[in-house]
C-alpha cells in the first residue's frame, strides 16, 4: 500500500517507507517514552478490534478530550477512524455546558479524556448525553482505562472484519467533526472528509523543510484544533520525531531536553518569549547591553536572501554568535523553523526571530478549508515578511470584489454538521467565503488585511478595520489584549487589557510603588500614561480618521476560562464589548 487517501493510511505509509523506533515520544513520570510506528500500528488495529466488540458501527461517533497532546490520542485517532466511524475532537478548556452541547449534537456514544479535570467535566453531564461509557488515558480511580481496549482487542480473530470495514471507507467520507469556538452563539460543527484533510496534508508536506527520522518536533499547539492535527500527519508522512510536550508551561523546558528542529507556534507564544527575552536585557549593563540592543536593532532590518547585502550580513553573523544564539539555546539549540498560524504575526517579531536564526513561517487557513491555504517556505524564494506565504497545490485563492478571501479546493469542507443553512452563507458554487479580506501581489503572495465583518462606519462615514489597529497595538510589551471600537462613534476607541506580567516586571525594575494587583495597574496613572505613549506610537501610523482618541483598561486578564477568548485565543468581540460596556461609555459617555 503506497496511496494516501484516508487518513489511516498515514502510518501505514511510514510504515513501509520510512519507519522509525520514536513515531511518537510522551512523557510519563519523568521519562520520554517513545513508540515505533509498528507500534502505533498495532495499537490502532487493537483499538479497532476492541470497538468492533463493543458494537461500533459505521458512522458512529466518538468523542476525544486531551488537556495535552500525546501518544493515546493518535492512537485512538486511527483506531476509530479505521472501523467507519468519526472522531469528533472536543477542546478541553470549554466548559462542561458545551461539553453536554457538542456530545448531544454530534451524538457521541463514548468519550475517551486524558485526566481527571476533564473527566469531572464530563461526568457533570454525562446523564445528559447519549454517552455509553468514558474512558481514560491516565489512570484514575472509579474510570475505565483505556488499555482495556487492547486486551478486549488482543484477540486477534476479527481483524478480517477491521480490513473490511477499512476498505469499505472511501476518501470522501466524513472522517472527523470539529466544533468551531466560534465568537458568537454556540459552536459550528465543521464536517471534514478523510479526503478533505489527506489531500491538504499530502498538498503541504514539499513546504516542510526537514523530513526524515533524524528530524525532531516539538508538539504542543492543540492536537484537537485542525492546524496541528493535520501537521501531525504531514511529520508521518515524512518520517520525522513527534516529541509531545508536557504543557504550554514546559515548553521551554521540553525544548531543552529535545533539542527540536521544527515546532508550530502561535503568534501569542512567540510575543511572550520576545518580551521575557527583552525584560531580561534590562538587566545588563554597559557593553552587553549596547551589544543585545544593537543586535535587536540589526534584527527588526532583517530582509531574505541577503536582500540587505554583503555588510549586513557579516554584521548579522556577528549579532548571531554573541547574542541570537543565546535565544536559539533557550530553545534547545536546533531550532531552524517556526510554522506560524492561527493570527497575523507582527512583522517585526517575523524580522527578529529570523534574523536570529530561527526563520518563521507564516501560514493562513480556516477549520473549514482543513486547514492549509497558503505557508511559506524560505527555500525558492517562498517567503516574504508581513505575507502569509503563496498557496499550496491544487488550492485557488480568489479575492472578490469586496476584498473578501474566497478558498476553492478538495480542501474545502463538506460542511456545517446539521445545519445546511450556514452552509449555504458560506458557500457559492465551489467557493467557500472565509468572512477574511486579503490581497494577493503580482508574486502570488497572500496578505491578510482584516475581517470583513469587522470592519466598521464611524458616525463621519469613515471605515476603520479595527484588526490593522489592533496588530499595531499588540507590538507593544504593555498591551496583552485589546479591541478597538467605535461602530457609529465620532471616533475610534479602544478597549485595552495590559500585559499585568510584563508590567510587573517593569515596576519592579523601574521600582515604580503602584501597587501588584491588577486593578492598581488598569488604575495607576504611570501605567496609564505609558500605555498612552503606546497609543500615540501607534496613531502615527494611522490617518486622523482612523486614529484612537481615547481607550480605558481593563481591570483583569482575558482569558478562555472567563469567556473573553476562543479555546483559540480568539477575542469574542460581542462577549468582550458587553463585559466592559461601562468602560466603552466612559470613552463615549463621558
Amino acid at each position: 500500500m503506497t496511496e494516501v487517501t484516508r487518513l489511516f493510511d498515514f502510518p501505514y505509509y511510514q510504515l513501509k517507507n520510512n519507519p522509525s523506533n520514536s513515531t511518537f515520544v510522551t512523557k510519563y513520570d519523568g521519562k520520554w517514552t517513545p513508540i515505533s510506528t509498528q507500534e502505533y500500528v498495532d495499537k490502532a488495529n487493537a483499538v479497532s478490534r476492541a470497538l468492533l466488540k463493543l458494537g461500533i458501527k459505521k458512522n458512529d461517533k466518538i468523542a476525544v478530550i486531551s488537556s495535552t497532546n500525546r501518544t493515546e490520542w493518535n492512537i485512538m485517532d486511527i483506531g476509530i477512524l479505521q472501523t467507519g466511524a468519526q472522531n469528533i475532537p472536543i477542546y478541553p478548556t470549554i466548559c462542561a455546558e458545551d461539553y453536554e452541547y457538542v456530545l448531544n449534537h454530534s451524538e457521541s456514544i463514548y468519550c475517551f479524556v486524558s485526566d481527571e479535570e476533564v473527566l469531572a467535566k464530563v461526568n457533570a453531564i454525562k446523564s445528559k448525553t447519549q454517552l455509553k461509557e468514558v474512558y481514560s488515558f491516565n489512570h484514575i480511580e472509579g474510570c475505565k482505562h483505556y488499555s482495556e481496549l487492547f486486551e478486549l482487542g488482543k484477540d486477534e480473530s476479527n481483524q478480517p472484519d477491521v480490513e473490511t470495514r477499512k476498505n469499505a471507507v472511501k476518501p470522501h467520507d466524513l472522517a472527523t467533526i470539529i466544533y468551531t469556538s466560534g465568537t458568537t452563539g454556540k459552536p459550528k460543527g465543521v464536517m471534514l472528509s478523510h479526503w478533505n484533510i489527506t489531500s491538504n496534508a499530502l498538498d503541504s508536506v514539499d513546504r516542510l523543510p526537514v523530513k526524515g527520522n533524524d528530524v525532531r518536533i516539538l508538539s504542543f499547539l492543540p492536537i484537537c484544533h485542525i492546524f496541528e492535527r493535520v501537521l501531525i500527519y504531514i511529520y508521518q508522512y515524512a518520517g520525522v520525531n513527534i516529541y509531545f510536550a508536557e504543557g504550554l508551561d514546559k515548553i521551554g523546558d521540553n525544548a531543552k531536553e529535545i533539542n527540536p528542529h521544527l515546532m508550530s507556534v502561535v503568534p501569542r507564544l512567540l510575543e511572550k518569549v520576545y518580551d521575557k527575552i527583552m525584560l531580561k536585557a534590562e538587566d545588563l549593563s554597559g557593553i552587553k547591553k549596547k551589544l543585545f540592543f544593537w543586535a535587536v536593532e540589526l534584527g527588526e532590518e532583517w530582509e531574505p536572501y541577503g536582500a540587505n547585502g554583503a555588510w549586513y550580513e557579516f554584521k548579522l553573523s556577528i549579532a548571531r554568535k554573541l547574542i541570537f544564539s543565546k535565544w536559539k539555546a533557550a530553545l534547545g539549540g536546533e531550532l531552524h523553523t517556526m510554522v506560524s498560524g492561527s493570527a497575523a504575526l507582527q512583522p517585526r517579531l517575523s524580522r527578529i526571530f529570523c534574523a536570529a536564526g530561527m526563520q518563521v513561517m507564516e501560514g493562513y487557513g480556516l477549520t473549514e478549508t482543513s486547514p492549509v491555504v497558503s505557508v511559506g517556505k524560505y527555500d525558492n524564494h517562498m517567503f516574504r515578511v508581513g505575507s502569509v506565504g503563496k498557496a499550496i497545490p491544487n488550492v485557488e485563492i480568489k479575492i472578490a470584489d469586496d476584498g473578501e478571501i474566497l478558498i476553492k479546493g478538495p480542501n474545502v469542507m463538506m460542511g456545517y454538521y446539521k445545519d445546511p443553512e450556514k452552509t449555504a452563507e458560506v458557500m457559492s458554487g465551489d467557493y467557500f467565503h472565509t468572512g477574511d479580506k486579503g490581497e494577493v501581489d503580482a508574486d502570488g503572495f497572500l496578505k491578510i488585511t482584516g475581517r470583513k465583518k469587522e470592519m466598521f462606519k464611524t458616525s463621519g462615514g469613515k471605515y476603520i478595520i479595527p484588526t490593522l489597529l489592533e496588530n499595531e497595538l499588540k507590538q507593544s510589551r504593555f498591551i496583552e489584549q485589546v479591541m478597538v471600537v467605535g461602530e457609529g462613534e465620532k471616533m475610534p476607541g479602544a478597549i485595552i487589557q495590559p500585559n499585568f506580567e510584563y508590567i510587573r516586571d517593569w515596576i519592579e525594575h523601574k521600582g515604580k510603588d503602584i501597587g501588584n494587583s491588577e486593578t492598581e495597574i488598569a488604575t495607576s496613572e504611570i501605567i496609564i500614561k505609558r500605555i498612552q505613549k503606546e497609543v500615540d506610537k501607534c496613531n502615527s501610523h494611522f490617518g486622523k480618521w482612523e486614529q484612537i482618541k481615547r481607550f480605558e483598561l481593563t481591570p483583569e486578564a482575558w482569558t478562555i476560562d472567563a469567556g473573553h477568548l476562543t479555546p483559540t485565543m480568539k477575542m469574542k468581540r460581542s462577549v468582550v464589548l458587553d463585559m466592559y460596556q461601562d468602560l466603552y461609555d466612559k470613552i463615549y459617555r463621558q
